[in-house]
């Protein structure tokens, strides 16, 4: 039977979610998880503690609860049930208010809240990359912090979106097709932007099984049509002098930092 974990907050969790995924990936087994978030009344951290003692009672193995609670009352509660406590927040606040002679004044919902002071960049960020997805217009490249360029479904629209969603940067993103492989260029709006292109390239049979999954037996998907469109698109990079990264063993969180890392853009966390 899976280890269970539970991810509480009084608010949206996400914190307790990514510090104790990122503990637990460290370890080889499978976690059975439940995240509870905006635990905000002592009636509901009751009710918490209770699925806690009842996880406890029913697996004889106290369940591992990961949390990041501001109001000391909850906190309180939570520390009462059978879990095994780990306390993100009050693990690194105490040695920091010593480090930085500063009390913390904690704040509900201000990390992951719409009061975050660059929340609203964020927005317009995500409806920026939304809206210059795929090449659907170019009249708004010169506003974009970063576009990616790359042959048809080599990772541009999920890595645009993540580095809105993550970053706040406002990625726009223009596909090569089959039709431009002739005469492959870049079209003006990106030769203006040239310092703001990164590309992505792909492995030509990886990218023949996701367009077989799409598309399955077309000219679109067939390995030879996939060889020809990655070999083109990465000696126009070489070419222009275009950085790029090859998507294949890497998932978006990888893609989207390497981006970061080569091209020197601030990162907004939120």
């Amino acid at each position: 039977m899976a280890p269970k974990v539970f991810y509480i907050s009084d608010g949206t969790a996400i914190t307790a979610e990514v510090f104790g995924h990122a503990v637990l990936s460290q370890f080889p087994i499978q976690f059975e998880a439940l995240t509870i978030p905006f635990v905000e009344t002592l009636q509901r951290a009751e009710k918490v503690k209770q699925q806690i003692n009842d996880c406890f009672i029913t697996t004889g193995e106290r369940p591992l609860v990961f949390h990041s609670i501001v109001n000391p009352d909850i906190r309180n509660v939570i520390y009462s049930s059978e879990g095994m406590d780990y306390d993100f927040l009050n693990t690194f606040v105490a040695p920091l208010e010593q480090h930085l002679g500063v009390e913390a004044k904690p704040v509900l919902h201000r990390t992951h809240g719409k009061a975050n002071h660059s929340y609203e960049a964020r927005i317009d960020a995500i409806n920026f990359s939304m809206e210059n997805d795929d090449g659907q217009t170019m009249k708004h490249m010169d506003k974009a912090d970063i576009i990616l360029l790359g042959v048809s479904r080599c990772g541009k629209t999920p890595s645009s979106l993540y580095l809105s969603m993550q970053f706040g940067i406002k990625a726009a993103n223009y596909p090569f097709t089959e039709d431009d492989m002739d005469n492959l260029k870049l079209p003006d709006a990106l030769k203006r932007n040239k310092s703001k292109l990164f590309g992505l390239t792909i492995d030509p049979m990886r990218l023949h099984e996701i367009r077989q999954s799409r598309m399955e037996n077309s000219r679109y998907s067939s390995l030879r049509q996939c060889r020809i469109e990655v070999k083109e698109v990465e000696m126009l990079y070489k070419k222009e002098r275009i950085p790029f990264v090859n998507t294949t063993n890497h998932s978006v969180e990888e893609i989207a930092t390497k981006i970061l890392d080569v091209t020197g853009l601030e990162r907004h966390m939120f």
